[in-house]
């Protein structure tokens, strides 16, 4: 039995509660913050704020999705097949213990193909799917707004870290 959540039949929001951080969860899906009353587009704030069977699920793709070792993977199997030597070369900084856990990861996930060569010596290929091909631009929309904005970033932990 599936538990109740706060999205409707309609796709929209119960009426019965509050919002993300004290806000109320209007009737067109926004949340009314009570930190200067501004609306946002919240909808997905909203479902998240809910703890149901379909929220943790969400949360638990968008763990996988939006891990840095993930975004590089992904990034790099979208130029093309890889052997997993060739990933590892090519992703800075992650361990072979951590490549092999994001690989099945992926796999399990069914964003990422395995292929074993019956060859000597084993040959492994890794691939995106289909489906991981549709997280390609999200991923490098991703990457590049924080190349975009590395600086802006750096400046604001410095006047932070100085007070």
């Amino acid at each position: 039995m599936r538990a109740k959540s706060a999205v409707g039949d309609e796709g929209g929001p119960s009426d019965d509660g509050d919002g993300p951080n004290g806000g109320v969860v209007g009737p067109n899906g926004s949340v009314v913050s009570q930190h200067g009353g501004r609306q946002a587009d919240t909808r997905a704030a909203a479902v998240l704020a809910v703890r149901d069977d379909a929220t943790c699920r969400v949360r638990e793709i968008l763990d996988r999705v939006g891990d840095k070792r993930t975004l590089a993977v992904v990034s790099e199997l979208g130029r093309g097949s890889h052997r997993f030597t060739e990933l590892r070369r090519a992703v800075p900084g992650i361990s072979q213990r951590m490549l092999i856990s994001t690989l099945r990861g992926l796999e399990r996930d069914g964003l990422v193909r395995r292929t074993v060569h019956p060859v000597v010596p084993p040959r492994v290929d890794y691939e995106l799917t289909e489906l991981g091909r549709t997280l390609l631009d999200t991923a490098w929309a991703l990457m590049s707004w924080a190349l975009e904005h590395m600086d802006q970033i750096d400046d604001a932990r410095q006047e932070y870290d100085g007070r």
